[in-house]
């Protein structure tokens, strides 16, 4: 079996160490292949290897099961889905349902100081101008989650986090294209426009173009390293 990050990552849903939980540990080594697609995940073994029980490890595999990152089949145990395009593809069109809900309701309680913290935060943005893509990603998160951690369905703000999680994971292995960058500023900047003329409509139609060119990219990006691979 492939080897198991044993250092700590973000999370700790199912913590038995005080460190990272088993969850996030197996997520994290199959977004980032450390466990290769279509492994088998054997629980005995990765309970020997975690230093663990199996309860937590079984546990933990039902939980990535929910989220599409391990498959089960009768018989057969479970094994790694493969962290590809349709993977990709079905994350984001949760997201296109899900972030302009979150986003229209907003419109509806933002603030004149959440308008001016959003815009405060777009200028970092804009003039970090992707020189730095961790920190550009770090203050987009803040960009984000200043619109959705007020919402009363936590539920839904927590799927949008995991997701969230997920697709940085991912887009880690790639530079964001020039194009990609020039979207991204434009939708940030009509996003901030919607919202301050409390547009609701136009804010949900934009954030459904930001989800969707989000998507698009990393799609193309890695259809791209499968060419030059």
């Amino acid at each position: 079996m492939t080897h198991i990050r044993q250092t700590a990552s973000e999370g700790d849903d199912l913590n038995e160490d005080g460190g990272a939980s088993i969850y996030e540990r197996l997520r994290d080594d199959i977004i980032h292949g450390r466990m290769k697609a279509n492994e088998r995940l054997k629980v005995a073994e990765l309970a020997s290897r975690m230093g663990t029980s199996t309860n937590p490890v079984r546990e933990a595999l039902q939980q990535l099961r929910g989220e599409g990152f391990v498959i089960m089949t009768p018989n057969r145990g479970a094994r790694v889905r493969p962290i590809d395009e349709e993977f990709v593809r079905d994350i984001c069109e949760i997201e296109v349902l899900i972030e302009p809900a979150l986003t229209r309701w907003y419109v509806g309680i933002v603030t004149k100081a959440e308008i001016g913290e959003m815009e405060r935060i777009q200028a970092e943005i804009e003039a970090l101008n992707f020189g730095d893509e961790t920190k550009h990603s770090n203050l987009d998160l803040q960009f984000h989650r200043l619109m959705y951690d007020r919402h009363y369905n936590r539920h839904a703000v927590d799927l949008w986090v995991r997701h969230r999680q997920i697709l940085r994971a991912i887009s880690r292995g790639f530079p964001t294209s020039l194009s990609r960058q020039a979207n991204v500023l434009q939708e940030h900047r009509d996003l901030i426009t919607c919202i301050k003329n409390q547009d609701s409509d136009g804010a949900a139609t934009v954030i459904a173009r930001h989800v969707e060119g989000s998507g698009r990219h990393i799609i193309e990006r890695l259809r791209l390293g499968k060419r030059q691979a």
